[in-house]
């Protein structure tokens, strides 16, 4: 994909190169782009079990380790809380477990799970958010806190639902690293079981340890991918209708680790002369740089 500016100064999109003298920038898509994945893997280490935890994503990890059956190595504190935050990117050995006699093989069967973030990161938005679209552009909010048509849970409690037409340019509402990205389902609508995880989303990771969801985007009109850094206000897709939505909309919230359970946090937007714009159902939100 090619970028660069016309003869009249505006911004032109083209799998085609420019004439030759233009200022382009040039960047390149996956049909699908990598996902990140969390493990967690046993191995025998000399006379250790040794069970260690991988971080694939682009954002810090709790982690939380039950056992099964643990049988043959020694574990003295069956009744731990074992949970354990890795930085992105990371590798870090959880447990080294001491193997007992040399009869039988050590017999240990676990589960684990993992949600993102840092459970001691503190919300932080002193300039508050862009509102997440072009600038003198407004639409209604059809959803925010303390309505709760479907934000019913922790995780969504004070999103913000905003009625758009599908394909408007949706913009990041506070700079961060992407680190989830889906974005090839064309499946939308009011049958939950059905439709509840076919939404395309991005998930970008604040400098202050939260993070924000932005969902029900169009199919294959992202244009960010894991591990990239945006700004706020830089375009990451086109709003949609997919997923569980009754009409097309942006779903937009803020969201913490709040020690392995996801947490939606109070948001404020940027409104006109550096004034704060508290969301609410049946409002107009109106964007501003």
């Amino acid at each position: 994909m090619y970028k660069y500016r016309g003869d009249d100064g505006e911004w032109i999109y083209s799998d085609r190169p420019p004439d030759e003298g233009q200022t382009v920038e040039v960047r390149s898509f996956d049909a699908k782009p990598a996902k990140g994945t969390v493990t967690v893997t046993k191995e025998l280490v000399g006379d250790n079990l040794q069970i260690r935890a991988h971080n694939g994503l682009h954002a810090p990890v709790e982690v939380a380790l039950r056992f099964n059956r643990i049988e043959g190595v020694e574990y003295p504190h069956p009744d731990d809380r074992l949970r354990w935050v890795l930085p992105p990117l990371s590798d870090l050995t959880l447990l080294s477990l001491a193997v007992l006699g040399e009869a039988a093989a050590p017999d240990v069967d676990y589960r684990f799970d993992y949600l993102p973030g840092d459970p001691s990161a503190v919300h932080r938005a002193p300039d508050g958010y862009r509102v997440p679209y072009s600038a003198g552009s407004n639409y209604p909010i059809t959803q925010a806190y303390p309505d709760a048509v479907t934000h019913r849970t922790l995780e969504s409690r004070y999103a913000v639902d905003i009625a758009m037409p599908i394909g408007t340019d949706v913009l990041a509402a506070r700079g961060g690293i992407v680190f989830d990205v889906v974005g090839d389902s064309f499946r939308g609508g009011v049958r939950r079981k059905e439709h509840a995880h076919a939404a395309n989303v991005v998930r970008i990771l604040h400098d202050d340890g939260t993070f924000a969801v932005y969902a029900h985007l169009h199919w294959d009109s992202i244009r960010v991918r894991p591990g990239e850094r945006v700004r706020a206000g830089q375009y990451i897709a086109d709003s949609g209708n997919t997923g569980y939505s009754s009409g097309p909309h942006l779903h937009f919230a803020v969201q913490r680790n709040a020690g392995m359970r996801i947490e939606a946090l109070p948001v404020e937007f940027r409104g006109a002369d550096s004034g704060r714009v508290v969301p609410a159902t049946g409002n107009v939100l109106t964007a501003y740089p």
